[in-house]
């Protein structure tokens, strides 16, 4: 088992208003963020990331580029979003700090939901 120490993590306070926490790994990366009320995410995206995104608390305006067309909704405690490879950014409208985690992978494309399923040996 290894247990990695939030001292041992790269901790950055970013301007457009999220702290951010990364633990980084050589096959995915965790992120533990707060955004400020108020704030909004630069526009981005990713070409071989995948991004999924867990709301832990608080609420956010997902936008995001689809086909062409701009969309938006809000996302709250317990919603996850994968933003797959689009274009899209995070805004915290509300007055409370939100909490999300974010999982960032390089995928392989495979399925591998039966080993998620029943990889648990009882000792």
């Amino acid at each position: 088992m290894k247990i990695i120490s939030e001292h041992d993590v790269t901790f950055v306070s970013k301007p457009e208003g999220v702290d951010v926490t990364y633990y980084l790994f050589n096959e995915y990366e965790i992120i533990t963020n707060v955004q400020a009320p108020g704030t909004t995410q630069v526009w981005h995206h990713h070409d071989h990331i995948w991004e999924t995104m867990l709301m832990i608390e608080g609420e956010m305006t997902a936008e995001w580029v689809e086909d062409g067309e701009n969309k938006s909704q809000i996302i709250r405690a317990g919603d996850l979003v994968e933003s797959e490879r689009t274009s899209h950014t995070f805004s915290n409208n509300s007055g409370d700090p939100a909490k999300f985690v974010t999982f960032k992978q390089v995928l392989s494309g495979r399925n591998h939901q039966d080993v998620f399923k029943s990889d648990k040996i009882l000792d």
